[in-house]
């Protein structure tokens, strides 16, 4: 597998340029560069510095007034609003949070991540799951493609470091297929309708939300998904446990109150 180097990846953190980068929660708008974190040292008084995604949807993603939004995006204002903290919001894309995170330039992460036993043991805290995910592969629309048997000889997309790469990976050897990975889920889902590649593997509730909302002409296999996992709310740091207690302490309370149903109705519902 391709993998950048961790001083690559802190130099795309720091580089990249924000796009819209709003928030349902006011006073949380994103920085053009990730801040340093360590200006305060009292957490009452702290701006937690939170890493995510760019392009996710319907998790994070940026809509079509320029505003940074999702269920992500959504969850972690209404936790922060629940528990009275300040945060900042940083897009920086999947491999560049888990730098920024691990470098100590944000605080956290956000960005659809699944709660694995491996991803634990390389050093990733947990908070408690917000929503459960699988991953599954996708074809274009009038692809006879009909399930993994049907892939000996192609190559497939996958975005790289991500649960789906991670589940092609195991199941490229069986069924005689090539990986080829993207950095982020648009130009995989063009490699697949412009024909590069002959399928691709993403999170399920990601390609369902593209295939419905952009009519970009790609159908999901039934009976090629695997278990579903958890999503988490992560820290690189044992220092930072008070941001994913909080967290899990309003996540429970947001939960309780109907808010994270209305979030997810909001982004999931008919």
């Amino acid at each position: 597998m391709k993998r950048k180097t961790l001083a690559l990846l802190v130099a795309v953190a720091t580089m990249v340029s924000m796009a819209g980068c709003g928030s349902s929660s006011a006073g949380n708008a994103a920085a053009d560069t990730p801040a340093d974190t360590s200006q305060s040292t009292d957490s009452a008084g702290k701006k937690w510095i939170i890493a995510t995604d760019t392009s996710f949807k319907p998790f994070e993603y940026t809509d079509d007034n320029g505003d940074f939004v999702g269920i992500d995006v959504d969850i972690l204002a209404a936790v922060a609003a629940d528990q009275g903290f300040d945060y900042e919001l940083n897009s920086l894309g999947w491999d560049a949070s888990i730098a920024a995170c691990q470098a100590g330039q944000a605080d956290g992460m956000i960005a659809g991540a699944s709660i694995t036993d491996e991803r634990k043991s390389s050093g990733w805290i947990f908070s408690d799951g917000y929503y459960d995910a699988n991953q599954s592969m996708a074809v274009e629309a009038s692809s006879d493609i009909k399930g993994f048997e049907d892939l000996n000889g192609e190559a497939v997309a996958v975005k790289t470091g991500t649960m789906s790469a991670s589940y092609a990976e195991e199941l490229s050897g069986k069924y005689g297929f090539t990986v080829t990975y993207f950095e982020d889920s648009p130009t995989m889902y063009q490699a697949v309708v412009g024909g590069q590649v002959a399928a691709c593997f993403d999170d399920t509730p990601i390609m369902a939300s593209n295939i419905k909302d952009t009519g970009i002409a790609m159908k999901i296999l039934d009976g090629t998904g695997n278990d579903p996992a958890a999503y988490g709310f992560a820290v690189f740091n044992a220092d930072n446990q008070q941001l994913v207690d909080m967290f899990n302490a309003g996540l429970a309370n947001i939960k309780a109150n109907g808010t994270y149903d209305e979030i997810l109705n909001k982004y999931l519902g008919d």
